[in-house]
């Protein structure tokens, strides 16, 4: 009979022959055991965990900006582990296992890559093919539309019948908000030019004002969500990505604010006790630096 040293280098070394994907999976369970596992993963639930996703992603997007290999292969890990998690938590509950995950979004790829894999699966890889990545886009969409009526056919008269029914309500604002003048669009309820998009930004600035002059602050905060809802609209038909247009100005904002802040410091003098009209100076002085 093995002892218990034995034992334990049998089974560290066939976890050390493990694939990295089955390690993390396996240290998963671990972590979730009753008996040995950690207290804070084990309070978890798929609910529970939401608020960490969308931070790991954030962190992710961060590290993509600043260009930090190190960091992104730190903050993609944290990612998958996310992953790992959720399927791990859906597999006690008998609800879906890693491999369904997995093999759920390699049927999705074949699927919508028939320029790729014209019959549906590997074997037809290395057929060239001669499109765009515009109509790529298209019969994407296409092709999600089909699966969706699929479904619906499945499910009966409660399934998906609206142009944004299922599109997730806990996006961020801004996200969702171009998810929906995308979808929008689709089915025809578009400015065919991005004047009328400028036009229509004018006039929601113009009713805003007035509910300013007004006072009403329910007024105030209706006209000021129309006129993000516009530009962001805006930002759809001039080709710009919204919410990179947006960090690309917070980050202009914190740059030539922080060079105010350093310059008036090398002065002996800080920022709170300068007028506006000095700071204001300082701000064009900072944007002809580059910033």
């Amino acid at each position: 009979m093995m002892g218990v040293s034995v034992i334990k280098k049998t089974k560290t070394k066939l976890y050390e022959e493990k694939s990295a994907i089955e390690k993390l999976q396996e240290l998963m369970v671990m972590l979730r055991d009753k008996k040995y596992g950690c207290p804070w993963d084990l309070e978890q639930t798929l609910t529970s965990l939401i608020p960490h996703t969308i931070e790991e992603v954030y962190e992710v997007v961060d590290a993509i900006e600043k260009k930090d290999s190190e960091e992104m292969v730190d903050e993609l890990g944290d990612l998958l582990f996310q992953v790992v998690f959720y399927a791990q938590i859906a597999c006690e509950e008998k609800l879906f296992n890693f491999e369904d995950v997995a093999n759920a979004i390699v049927q999705k790829l074949l699927r919508r890559h028939p320029h790729v894999f014209p019959t549906g699966d590997v074997t037809s890889f290395g057929e060239q093919s001669n499109i765009s990545s515009d109509q790529v886009s298209i019969n994407w969409d296409l092709i999600k539309l089909a699966e969706k009526k699929l479904k619906s056919g499945k499910q009966g008269e409660d399934s998906l019948k609206g142009t944004f029914d299922g599109l997730p309500r806990s996006l961020p604002a801004l996200q969702r908000s171009a998810r929906l003048q995308k979808q929008a669009a689709k089915v025809g309820f578009d400015w065919l030019e991005i004047s009328g998009v400028i036009s229509k930004l004018k006039e929601e600035i113009a009713e805003l004002e007035k509910a300013i002059k007004e006072e009403d602050r329910i007024k105030i905060e209706a006209e000021l969500g129309d006129v993000l809802f516009t530009a962001i609209n805006m930002s759809r038909h001039s080709g710009i990505d919204a919410e990179n247009a947006l960090r690309g100005a917070n980050t202009r904002f914190e740059k030539r604010f922080s060079w105010i802040e350093r310059k008036l410091a090398r002065e002996g003098e800080q920022i709170e006790g300068e007028t506006l009209q000095r700071l204001n100076q300082l701000w064009d002085e900072a944007k002809q630096n580059g910033l």
